[in-house]
């Protein structure tokens, strides 16, 4: 093929592994019907005092912890959560809804700022006590009443929701930070006990009336989370995840059955480039690169980034493999999820290329499930490499379910994720990215029983956030290719069967 810059391996003899479709999910649906999400959640900070009878919330330290409509102006129960299993489920998603942990939810929708100004009894005359379980029949809501149980608002779900739908449930959000973002209903810092007896007894409450629906827990909120729950009281007690992991096997052991389905994390890079996080809106050229080569830390353990999560590991993140061998030794079969995260970027093609590495390294590494949160109004490009795995020709093609093994002689500038389809082997879908900031040209060899031609291309690059079909790229052997790839660009390529 002559002299390329890189060259790029795939074979479907080795590295095989199945890829879970819940990996391309986002907070909300945005434009779900061209980025074809497969999992749709309904979570923040909004849901933790989120009222399920009427639809109140309280808005924490994001909005003055003020109680208002701001979900839904409706009073119809579960109206905004109800509606959002319905679009999820008219595009093949799941839904994943957030079950409030602490003791008080809103009661009402009136808004005038901070109800800690309401009076020394605002818990009673502002709030509704949150309980796990229900004495008695579980059906329409008593909205008379001081309570709001949350095995009612399953069973509510459950009843009303379309036929086949998928939902999973959520224990609260981000309680690592509850002291801080909702000091007007759990001001004092959380324990680990705390924690894990608040998701035993919530989890087990879901469990009793929808058996079959995953229950994702503990949802932390970032990395000293994981570590000490916040610098939580009795932190002694060694790595949380750990602890936690072993609570959850205990419990399951003693019940007979799991209540806990998926470790649930947050991920927002500590990642720097000249200074500035990458998460940060930044055209700067240092942090552009530091963004599109932190999806490293994910799995590399030889890279090193500007962070203070890698000053305090003293070396390489690589989280995925940390994070599965916390779940290997204390608690097997756990899946993990990360129902929030963001490289930032979005509206740049630096995201879209941190996007799409992130994507395929969450494929490629078996992560369980995971919900992108937008952290600006405009992340075209972000969701263009969604598109990029879901929906790449405008038609719903998409990226198969079976991760092959794929190798790049240079890391740094080129990443590739190829997969098939294990219901239709002979069908063949690579994502290569280029990270350089000059075009790069590419040999790739791929070791298959199928023979083929040509190779189908879609490219994302430059300042518009669409993937553009581009010319067939013709083989130079059996099954070998040069392709130019233009800088900072991901391109979809689809090996072509000859006619």
């Amino acid at each position: 093929m002559g002299s390329v810059d890189v060259k790029l391996e795939v074979r479907s003899d080795r590295d095989l592994r199945r890829i879970a479709p819940e990996i391309y999910g986002t907070n909300g649906a945005p434009d779900i019907a061209n980025n074809h999400q497969s999992v749709v959640r309904s979570g923040g900070n909004r849901m933790t005092a989120y009222n399920w009878e009427n639809n109140a919330s309280n808005a924490g330290s994001d909005w003055m912890f003020q109680n208002d409509s701001f979900l839904s102006s409706s009073d119809e129960p579960a109206k905004i959560i109800l509606d959002g299993i319905a679009e999820a489920h008219t595009h093949g998603a799941a839904m994943i809804v957030t079950v409030p942990l602490v003791d008080y939810v809103a009661a009402d929708k009136n808004g005038n700022g901070d109800v800690r100004n309401s009076g020394s009894n605002y818990l009673s005359t502002r709030f509704k006590q949150n309980k796990a379980e229900k004495s008695g029949n579980l059906g329409a809501p008593d909205v008379s009443d001081a309570f709001v149980y949350q095995d009612e608002f399953v069973a509510y779900l459950k009843a009303r929701a379309p036929s086949g739908s998928r939902v999973l449930f959520s224990m609260d959000n981000e309680p690592d930070l509850w002291s801080h973002t909702h000091a007007e209903v759990h001001p004092d810092a959380l324990t680990y006990s705390e924690l894990w007896e608040r998701n035993a007894r919530y989890a087990s409450a879901v469990k009793k009336v929808w058996p079959e629906a995953p229950v994702l827990g503990f949802v932390s909120y970032g990395f000293n989370g994981y570590v000490t729950l916040q610098n939580a009281p009795d932190k002694s007690k060694g790595d949380f995840i750990e602890w936690y992991l072993d609570q959850a096997k205990s419990d399951a052991e003693q019940r007979g059955s799991r209540v806990i389905d998926y470790l649930d994390l947050h991920w927002y890079p500590e990642a720097q480039g000249n200074g500035q996080r990458i998460t940060d809106a930044a055209p700067d050229a240092a942090v552009v690169s530091a963004r599109e080569q932190a999806p490293r830390s994910l799995w590399d353990d030889q890279y090193n980034e500007q962070s203070w999560i890698q000053q305090y590991l003293n070396g390489p993140i690589n989280l995925l493999p940390r994070l599965q061998k916390k779940i290997d030794e204390h608690y097997p079969g756990t899946q993990l999820a990360f129902t929030e995260w963001n490289y930032g970027g979005g509206d740049h093609i630096s995201g879209a290329i941190a996007c799409a590495d992130v994507l395929g390294i969450f494929g490629r590494h078996g992560v369980g499930l995971a919900t992108y949160w937008a952290l600006r109004e405009n992340e075209s490009f972000a969701y263009a490499a969604f598109r990029a795995y879901r929906n790449y020709d405008g038609n719903g093609a998409a990226f198969g379910d079976v991760a092959l093994g794929a190798t790049t002689s240079d890391k740094e500038s080129v990443s590739v994720y190829a997969s098939l389809d294990a219901a239709k082997p002979e069908r063949v879908v690579l994502v290569v990215i280029n990270k350089a900031t000059g075009p790069k040209s590419v040999g790739l060899q791929l070791a298959h029983p199928s023979a083929y031609g040509a190779l189908a291309r879609y490219e994302l690059s430059g300042s518009s956030a669409a993937l553009t079909s581009k010319p067939d790229v013709a083989a130079k052997a059996d099954n070998a290719w040069m392709i130019m790839l233009p800088a900072q660009s991901v391109s979809v390529l689809v090996p072509k069967q000859p006619l």
